[in-house]
């Protein structure tokens, strides 16, 4: 087992962060880390504890539940532990290296918030705003209530449109055409929402489906951060990548973290695996919506579009830890940070998902702008302490933020159908806080 110790904040080589938000944008660096004596306890973590952390994850390569994975604990700035275990292409057994790139899938939705957030930091818009001040086309917007006799879907007025709050909260009353068989639901698949070739075809697409509750009235895990995405470009004048690039990746040294992978990078770019219908073997899914090949993509997802490292995971999580700033570069103030990660759901409006598939185990979890929160410890039988933020991505990646410890974790797979990591999250966070505890 590896288990490592480094400043994130003072060792440039680390994660090869960005000295100044006007410095162009670093080489990609290897991660490197100094072999931790597994006597040592790092930061009040037990050696042995994030031994067991590790044995539990690289399980999960050993019963063949994945092919590959990394995690990574950090804490205080300091890299408490880091396990990269398994495979990443299975044509020529390449393993998960430091420099491997993932598809983080839903944990695009927190990096489009941020970016919206700079925005509203300029003062471009205000959280009470009405969507409709920057999408007029949702203007006349219909709600779904019920069908009728005949099974035909019965439609009324908006009773007021949706507020950039809760657009960033889902609970705009957006569909999203990915869990559920409902009217709405379908009518967003029929319409090619998310398969628009641009962020201005998909509004117009999305301004031809219904919503599914009238706006402020309930939670459903929506297409709502796409259309941030999308009131990103017209308020910044910038393609959303473009406007990513300039104001996080290139400030903060994400220097492999975007809606493509480059040619020169694919070596490193991971297979996706889904079971054989057969043989239950783990195969990579060969088809071209998984390759995220440039000129292929269609629309930039600010919901699910993005592929990351660990390296640039990290950066952008610790950015978050430290209050919006990390290596003297700001991207956030600090009160911009807390109002992300403080609950935003009105009274008895509850989450029915984790960022990976419905789950109706969600009692005691919240919702700010782009992060699920921890509210009721105790409801949820989470290790997580109260005010912890995180989400997950469709292909198994996950991560939280606990503002408590000043720690965060990341964990990434790459397997479809989504829903397995979230074994994985409960056990790799009872893991953390046991060895903290120790």
């Amino acid at each position: 087992m590896k288990h490592q110790t480094s400043t994130i904040l003072s060792a440039l080589t680390l994660f090869g962060l960005a000295a100044c938000a006007t410095a162009p944008a670093v080489e990609p660096q290897v991660i490197s880390f100094e072999q931790l004596d597994e006597t040592e306890s790092p930061a009040g973590f037990s050696a042995n504890g994030l031994a067991a952390l590790d044995a539990s994850m690289r399980k999960s390569v050993d019963d063949g539940l994945v092919r590959g994975i990394s995690t990574l604990l950090v804490k205080d700035g300091q890299v408490i532990n880091y396990d990269q275990y398994g495979i990443r292409r299975a044509a020529d057994a390449a393993p998960v290296t430091e420099d491997t790139i993932f598809r983080i899938y839903s944990m695009s939705k927190p990096v489009t918030g941020v970016a919206l957030m700079t925005l509203y930091e300029d003062g471009a818009f205000s959280l009470d705003d009405p969507v409709t001040k920057f999408v007029p086309e949702f203007a006349d917007l219909k709600v779904f209530e019920g069908l009728d006799e005949a099974g035909e879907p019965i439609l009324v007025n908006a009773e007021r449109p949706a507020t950039m709050r809760e657009l960033m909260s889902h609970t705009a009353g957006f569909a999203y055409g990915l869990f559920s068989d409902d009217p709405v639901n379908k009518m967003f698949a029929e319409a090619e929402v998310l398969a628009a070739p641009d962020l201005e075809t998909y509004i117009s697409r999305l301004a031809t489906v219904p919503l599914l509750y009238q706006p402020g009235t309930n939670w459903a895990y929506s297409t709502s951060v796409d259309v941030q995405g999308y009131i990103v470009q017209k308020l910044s004048g910038k393609p959303l990548g473009q406007y990513m690039q300039d104001e996080i990746f290139s400030p903060l040294g994400m220097t492999d973290t975007g809606f493509f992978v480059p040619e020169e990078k694919r070596s490193r770019f991971s297979d996706v695996f889904t079971p054989n219908a057969e043989t239950g073997e783990l195969v990579p899914l060969e088809a071209p919506g998984f390759a995220f090949r440039e000129g292929e993509i269609g629309m930039e997802k600010g919901g699910h579009g993005l592929v990351a490292t660990m390296g640039d995971y990290a950066r952008f999580c610790q950015m978050l830890v430290n209050g919006g700033e990390l290596n003297g570069v700001r991207i956030l103030e600090p009160e911009t940070v807390e109002l992300m990660r403080t609950d935003v759901l009105p009274e008895g409006v509850s989450l029915f998902s984790d960022g990976v598939s419905p789950n109706p185990q969600m009692a005691g979890h919240g919702f700010g702008l782009d992060f699920a929160i921890y509210t009721d410890p105790s409801a949820t039988g989470a290790s997580q302490p109260e005010g912890s933020y995180y989400w997950g991505g469709a292909a198994g990646t996950w991560f939280w933020i606990d503002p408590v410890n000043d720690l965060f974790f990341i964990g990434m797979i790459q397997r479809f159908p989504g829903g397995l990591d979230r074994g994985m999250r409960a056990e790799s966070a009872d893991l953390v806080y046991r060895a903290l505890a120790e």
